[in-house]
């Protein structure tokens, strides 16, 4: 019989599928809220949103979609830091595990803390039907959900399904001006709008984006209009800007200095 996971002194756990078991982290991301910057908005509704699950009210399960590397992720992470003391607790789940959600849900129903189930990076390719293992933990079956736990997912596809053009030509309008999808369409708003709370990530702009650099940097004494010029052609190296690219900046300029 494997060893249960305190949560007294647990914050956060990572499901190991081949065990059937709970491993608890002991290394956790000490990002805070503060540190996530051109997300005001989404870091509002995100907090308003979890802050009503923590006192027992209704809560909308969380999609973070959008670009790479725009502090989806570390929302999640940041939360964790703010609020475990308020009895928050998190268990990340592997898209590939996503099956076994029903034996992960039996696991926690009981326990007396609240649960963000996380799984990042989550999209479904066509034909995989194991999405439905998400809608039975969000909905409920013949049993209702869970009331201690809330899905939360990031991805960067809006409806997690893939979508094609063709996709398009099954929809009709009605003669009283009633929208019918097609099946397809059908298949991936019904994931979709399980997620009641869908929060959008977009690249930062420049400034937005030298703000994090300054933030990485605070103890920088060098020049730092120089700094900003290194780290514009850095993302435009790396495809894009991004906190992300943000922190990768950091380490490659003190690595070449």
């Amino acid at each position: 019989m494997s060893k249960k996971i305190d949560w007294h002194k647990t914050r956060a756990a990572v499901w190991r599928s081949r065990k059937q078991k709970l491993r608890a982290v002991k290394a956790l991301d000490p990002i805070g809220m503060g540190d996530l910057l051109g997300i005001d908005e989404q870091k509002r509704r995100f907090n308003l949103n979890l802050q009503a699950f923590l006192r027992g009210e209704e809560a909308n399960h969380v999609l973070l979609w959008g670009a790479r590397g725009t502090g989806k992720s570390s929302l999640i992470k940041a939360a964790l830091n703010h609020y475990h003391d308020q009895r928050l607790r998190v268990v990340e789940v592997e898209k590939d595990d996503i099956e076994d959600l029903p034996e992960i849900s039996d696991q926690l129903r009981d326990e007396p803390w609240k649960f963000i189930l996380y799984c990042d990076d989550l999209t479904f390719e066509a034909g995989d039907k194991r999405y439905r293992h998400m809608k039975v933990l969000m909905e409920g079956s013949i049993e209702l959900p869970p009331q201690n736990i809330l899905m939360m997912a990031t991805s960067n596809r809006r409806h997690l399904l893939p979508e094609k053009g063709s996709d398009n030509q099954n929809v009709r309008v009605n003669p009283n001006g009633e929208l019918h999808y097609g099946d397809n369409i059908e298949e991936s708003l019904s994931l979709a709008d399980r997620f009641g709370l869908s929060l959008s990530f977009y690249a930062p702009i420049q400034d937005v984006y030298l703000q994090m650099v300054d933030k990485l940097f605070v103890d920088f004494d060098g020049d730092r209009e120089e700094l900003h010029r290194l780290a514009a052609r850095f993302a435009t190296s790396r495809g894009g800007r991004s906190g992300r690219t943000a922190r990768q900046f950091k380490i490659d300029f003190e690595t070449n200095r």
